[in-house]
């Protein structure tokens, strides 16, 4: 694989989670850098970069809200910009028609949260075909609370993604091993 053939995929990166009430920003700077890390790499590498926004009726998620906006932290200049309003960045989108069109073969998933949109976009971009990797250490998610009354911490989300991702779905990867076959191929 190349960078002309693969392209990083952003989801979700989006202060409109600032205002969630599950919103923890404890793992926010290590995220953050390593985001950062996965994007500068790309920009170097000369990859395309999508960015996916988050759109639907939740105030903070409203285009009008004006928090459907890059969350502060993150410096990025997208090759292109699709908004969702489901979990999976490839339904009506346009983003799978752009990914064929310009000869994408293979997809680098990262952004918020772990085990909803990035997850999703993951699952759906492998059963169309694409190779993914999966940069969990790029993704952010927050702690759930089971009807059980169990919480599960980021940390075990985290854990719970990549066993159901590995192998089926997605390589599971850190930001040097995504960005690894580019620097070969350079």
């Amino acid at each position: 694989m190349s960078a002309q053939d693969t392209t990083l995929i952003v989801v979700d990166v989006q202060e409109s989670f600032r205002q969630a009430p599950y919103w923890d920003a404890s793992e926010l700077p290590a995220y953050i850098a390593r985001q950062q890390a996965l994007i500068d790499g790309a920009k170097t590498a000369g990859m395309p970069i999508v960015q996916i926004f988050h759109v639907d009726t939740d105030e903070a998620f409203r285009l009008e809200s004006g928090l459907v906006r890059t969350l502060w932290e993150i410096t990025i200049e997208p090759t292109i910009t699709f908004h969702k309003g489901v979990h999976s960045a490839l339904v009506d989108t346009g983003l799978e028609a752009w990914l064929r069109a310009n000869g994408i073969r293979r997809v680098i998933v990262s952004g918020i949260r772990t085990e909803q949109c990035c997850e999703t976009t993951t699952r759906h971009a492998s059963d169309l075909g694409f190779e993914v990797d999966f940069v969990t250490e790029a993704t952010l998610t927050f702690a759930m609370t089971h009807a059980s009354g169990k919480v599960f911490s980021a940390e075990d989300i985290r854990v719970r993604t990549e066993l159901v991702l590995a192998g089926r779905f997605a390589r599971i990867v850190t930001v040097e091993q995504a960005l690894a076959p580019l620097s070969a191929a350079a």
